[in-house]
């Protein structure tokens, strides 16, 4: 399936993203001093910048929503992906100012900030709902998205380090929203196919999606020569550059076979 071709429904994206908001706040809530003094395997971010990250990615969609509508042709969603890394350093700065302002205190105000973070997305969402779809709002240093795709794009940041968030915890399990993942899955393995395009390699992600990628021959009937199978958040880390290719492949966390299945030239996907 191409990528640009996928839709997403923009009540069930608008309740996925609030659930998996929810589902981080009940654990930002949980956090002790020296949780949010842990290292995270993000670099330098402790869990503390971690969380103010995640709460300013939820806080600025008031102010990408209160801008006029921008022209020009909408940014591909699969293409997000590949200007997510250009944005880094700004990310950065932007983080450990923003943690100096209102996350560097007790867990409570942390908690607090988060809430406030939390409300703004219900009362953003609230607003949306009322708006077109296919309203073209302004992101990625002036890069105009449809309005599905920004919030499809605001799910893989609470989705992705949601799992940041469960790792730096030790936590076996994050109670993520299903309809959130899914939707992060897709958006990924679509990039894949976006920036990888072709049809010698079947990428298969059930129960959420499966897409076609990598020049060479197009497979059409019967069973596929190149194939990798893989669990969505299995797939969402090996997508972002948390998981490796050859030690998920070694531990049974991806199947592939195929002479042209080894896919870790081409990840990650999202930086």
């Amino acid at each position: 399936m191409p990528a640009k071709s996928r839709t997403y429904q923009p009540q069930k994206t608008s309740a996925a993203l609030v659930a998996q908001c929810e589902a981080v706040r009940d654990v930002v809530h949980q956090l002790t001093e020296s949780d949010l003094e842990r290292p995270t395997r993000l670099g330098s971010w402790r869990v503390r910048e971690l969380v103010t990250h995640v709460s300013l990615a939820l806080s600025q969609m008031r102010a990408v929503l209160d801008a006029a509508e921008v022209g020009g042709p909408p940014l591909p969603l699969a293409d997000y992906a590949a200007l997510a890394a250009s944005m880094a350093e700004f990310v950065d700065a932007a983080t450990t100012e923003h943690t100096a302002i209102g996350f560097a205190g007790p867990p409570k105000e942390v908690a607090a900030a988060f809430d406030e973070a939390l409300d703004t997305v219900r009362a953003v969402l609230g607003r949306a709902a009322a708006l077109e779809p296919d309203r073209r709002v302004t992101f990625l240093s002036g890069h105009p998205l449809h309005l599905t795709d920004y919030l499809v794009s605001r799910l893989v940041e609470t989705v992705v380090h949601a799992d940041d968030l469960a790792d730096a915890l030790g936590l076996d399990a994050f109670p993520h929203d299903r309809e959130a993942v899914a939707a992060v899955t897709r958006m990924l393995a679509d990039a894949l196919a976006g920036q990888v395009p072709g049809g010698a390699v079947e990428l298969r992600i059930p129960p959420y999606a499966v897409v076609q990628a990598v020049p060479g021959p197009k497979h059409t009937r019967g069973t596929p020569p190149n194939v990798v199978e893989t669990d969505p958040l299995t797939w969402i880390r090996l997508a972002t550059g948390r998981a490796d290719w050859a030690a998920a492949v070694e531990a049974g966390e991806v199947s592939a076979s195929g002479e042209r299945s080894d896919l870790r030239e081409y990840l990650p996907v999202l930086r």
